[in-house]
């Protein structure tokens, strides 16, 4: 038996990421799990928060919750009662890290398809979360096939089938 109690969706409000948090809302309704949406502005510096002011940084996290927030409807807000949270650092980092301190059991989160040069010089944030997490990641390509529909459309999609 599958029993995930806490789903993570880490964005960088790419369409990518947009469509990985349509797998991780559905994913969510039907466990009935606990969503969490995280943002990871890139920083190189360890311990980044005591980088900044504690102003800058309330402003930062302040602007990241207010982004998150947008990011679902006032329904799945108050359907899914979600957390936001902001991390600064290394995406692929912050996102293992918060994943194990905070009992993640699912990390659903886009790819964004880098090939070639362009891979091996800025690397995979997702390949790295998949290697280093010790929890399962589901990891959505856009805009390849989506198999996450409205309600809406499953009646319809069902009676064609």
């Amino acid at each position: 038996m599958i029993n995930l109690k806490r789903i993570l969706v880490p964005t960088d409000f790419s369409s990518t990421s947009e469509a990985a948090l349509s797998y991780g809302i559905a994913l969510t309704r039907a466990f009935n799990a606990k969503l969490v949406l995280l943002h990871v502005p890139e920083h190189p510096g360890a311990a980044a928060e005591a980088e900044y002011p504690i102003g800058i940084y309330e402003t930062m996290q302040n602007a990241a919750h207010q982004r998150l927030g947008d990011l679902l409807s006032r329904v799945e807000i108050t359907e899914l009662k979600p957390e936001y949270v902001m991390r600064i650092g290394h995406p692929a980092e912050e996102i293992v890290k918060f994943a194990e301190s905070h009992a993640i059991d699912l990390i659903v989160m886009g790819t964004h398809g880098r090939e070639g040069v362009a891979r091996v010089l800025v690397g995979s944030v997702a390949e790295t979360v998949v290697r280093r997490a010790t929890c399962p990641v589901l990891t959505i390509h856009y805009p390849e096939r989506e198999f996450v529909v409205n309600d809406e459309v499953v009646p319809t999609m069902r009676a064609t089938a």
